[in-house]
């Protein structure tokens, strides 16, 4: 018989907490879910639970920067679909939760009914983005902006993206991801060249945009 599926919610609030465990259970009576309210203990939990099927995760915990969570989770647990549930709307947000590997994001404004049936999808496999977030701007053309041409990055170049905002040498990136330092070099090359940028120090600037949450749209 197979096991249930653990479903992590990470989430500071209690009240909140509880109303996403309800709506966890509600779609998915047998699941078992795991709460807690730091990034200490999601990253005990994820360690524990590294089979979870589904992490819902608050980005304003009180020891959790910008997106620092999201970029932990999808580096160590990448096997883990993470959707973020949070108070912050704006587009950008979105955006640099789509390029760091988000399945969703869910604004906590969201109706209950509709909460219940975004966890369901997710759960299934799905993904789910508000349309009015994540619509092209009107008279933009696609692909002109920093935050589209994040979009066209590999899972692998993101990871060494932001390796080369912690400041990591290619020696080490290498260590970290098991590839060989010349295919380090290849992604950097690669990935510079997809942003449009020249230099490590453009890259490690745009990545701390990125993982803060700020807007990341060519100046």
């Amino acid at each position: 018989m197979p096991s249930p599926l653990t479903v992590i919610v990470a989430d500071d609030h209690p009240l909140l907490s509880v109303a996403l465990r309800l709506g966890v259970q509600r779609v998915a009576p047998d699941a078992q879910v795991i709460e807690v309210d730091s990034l200490k203990a999601l990253r005990e939990a994820a360690k524990a639970h590294p089979d979870a099927a589904l992490i819902l995760l608050d980005l304003m915990m009180p020891d959790v920067e910008g997106l620092s969570a999201l970029q932990f989770l999808r580096q160590d647990y990448p096997q883990i679909p993470v959707a973020l549930v949070t108070a912050n709307h704006e587009r950008h947000w979105v955006r640099s939760a789509q390029a760091l590997g988000a399945v969703g994001f869910v604004p906590k404004s969201t109706p209950l009914e509709q909460t219940h049936d975004i966890i369901r999808s997710l759960l299934a496999g799905g993904s789910w983005w508000p349309p009015h977030l994540v619509s092209p701007d009107r008279g933009r053309a696609r692909g002109s902006s920093v935050e589209d041409r994040l979009d066209k990055l590999s899972p692998q170049e993101l990871r060494i993206l932001l390796h080369i905002r912690d400041g990591r040498l290619n020696k080490q990136i290498a260590g970290d991801l098991g590839i060989s330092e010349s295919t380090v070099k290849t992604h950097i090359s690669t990935l510079l060249r997809k942003l449009d940028l020249q230099s490590r120090t453009q890259a490690a600037v745009l990545a701390q945009k990125l993982l803060s949450g700020l807007p990341v749209q060519d100046t």
